[in-house]
């Protein structure tokens, strides 16, 4: 069973909440959340209700002040938490939009899109199996989406490009 705690303020302190699912809106719990405990599992968080806004991945461990870890301007709004996977992994990446242009297909970590495979973009994907992360710039950093199994047809509207992934292994949990 995943479990995470959310505090109202910095260090733990005022109000707590205790999750262990997905939950689209904290308002009628907390009025704020600016610190979190994740006993157990991989959760996503978002700064806007229902998954939108900036995205953020935790796993086990204590976040006394994410804002100034990450330089947040807000608090989180909603979480979601990652299914542990413990099979093989594979997505393809396109270089276009609507899975256009070229394909490469990957099963491990990719530190640089460019440096592997000579793409300057990548712009649509489909994740057949595991949960993977991705991050708009090389060697994983920068903004960072979750994709889970499915088609993922463009990028564009999401205001995102990604320049490198890693998968979200078991150990992590």
């Amino acid at each position: 069973m995943f479990q995470i705690t959310f505090y109202e303020d910095r260090n733990f302190g005022g109000r707590s909440w205790e999750c262990s699912g997905d939950c689209g809106d904290f308002s009628s719990y907390l009025s704020r959340c600016h610190s979190c405990r994740v006993d157990s599992g991989c959760w996503m968080m978002y700064d806007r209700p229902n998954y939108m806004g900036n995205q953020y991945f935790m796993r086990r461990g204590e976040y006394p002040d994410y804002m100034s870890m990450w330089g947040w301007n807000n608090c989180i709004r909603s979480c979601r938490m990652i299914p542990m996977y413990r099979g093989t992994y594979r997505m393809r990446i396109y270089e276009g939009e609507h899975f256009g242009g070229m394909m490469h297909d990957m099963m491990d970590d990719c530190h640089s899109i460019m440096d592997r495979y000579r793409m300057s973009d990548c712009m649509s994907c489909h994740v057949m199996d595991g949960h993977w992360l991705m991050y708009e710039q090389p060697h994983y950093e920068g903004r960072m989406w979750y994709f889970g199994p499915g088609e993922y047809r463009s990028f564009r509207h999401m205001g995102f490009r990604c320049m490198s992934m890693r998968r979200i292994m078991h150990s992590w949990f």
